[in-house]
């Protein structure tokens, strides 16, 4: 298995209260731009977090019910890390982060959903106010009348925002880490669990026991969820079928097509039009 390269790592403020959000004002927004493979190291928050990003597509890992998860979000999508779940960003590709903070007191948290971490469908009117709250939440930014308006629109955009089953459980073993590490890398390979098996290891059917274990799926479905992850991403960036389906490793449009419907049951036109 090759080598990886260093990343550039990005560590969270050094002044985590310069955001935190109160009671008078529930909801603190900031940008933030990340080059390609800048990490923001894992870290957690007392308060709930939105992770959105307005240009490029980034990674989120996070802890839930004691496994990490991770989740691809393009433009189209955001992700929601309730409090206290400890939490890492990885930029795919250069991208324009926004982060939403969300005091207990605005009622997200206890929204049905939302005591869990989810990916969330953004429609034009939450990156708009997303846009809007950043300015306004700098420290030393003057009052404005119309944030408490938009604050309770944001929230009430979340409450109504769809979910999408697009997040990926990463396992426990190391063995299998390293092999959803490597696939999380390149999504384009496309290799036989015994080639993975060799790599690590271990059996290619004591891999395929992991993945039923840990992961509750089969080595042939997890990855598909992650080529859907991927084509959602490159979609967002207006990138035709043709290309999405080559840069994912398959031979043609067509095979990349039958495994979208077999998979989701739509076609890609259909589930593009998600992103």
């Amino acid at each position: 298995m090759s080598q990886k390269k260093p990343r550039r790592r990005v560590l969270p403020p050094h002044d985590p209260q310069r955001y935190a959000p109160s009671p008078a004002h529930p909801v603190r927004a900031k940008a933030r731009l990340m080059a390609h493979d800048m990490d923001i190291q894992p870290h957690q928050h007392d308060w709930g977090q939105l992770v959105l990003s307005m240009a490029g597509a980034v990674r989120v890992e996070a802890e839930q019910a004691g496994q990490t998860h991770a989740f691809i979000v393009p433009p189209a999508r955001a992700v929601w890390i309730p409090a206290g779940v400890v939490h890492a960003v990885r930029a795919i590709e250069q991208a324009e982060l926004r982060t939403a903070y969300l005091h207990a007191g605005c009622g997200l948290a206890a929204t049905r959903g939302f005591e869990r971490c989810r990916v969330l469908e953004v429609s034009p009117l939450l990156r708009e106010l997303q846009r809007e709250l950043t300015p306004l939440s700098e420290p030393d930014a003057p009052g404005d009348p119309r944030e408490p308006l938009l604050v309770a629109l944001l929230v009430a955009e979340l409450q109504r925002a769809a979910p999408v089953a697009l997040g990926l459980a990463l396992p426990q073993d190391k063995r299998l880490r390293r092999v959803c590490e490597a696939l999380l890398e390149h999504p384009q390979q496309d290799q036989e669990l015994r080639h993975w098996a060799g790599e690590v290891g271990a059996s290619e059917r004591t891999l395929a026991r992991l993945f039923r274990q840990e992961l509750g799926t089969s080595y042939r479905h997890w990855r598909q969820q992650l080529l859907l992850a991927q084509a959602l991403s490159l979609a967002a960036r207006k990138r035709p079928l043709a290309s999405i389906a080559a840069e994912l490793g398959y031979a043609n449009p067509s095979a990349f097509s039958a495994m979208v419907k077999r998979t989701v049951g739509m076609s890609p036109r259909e589930f593009f039009a998600l992103a």
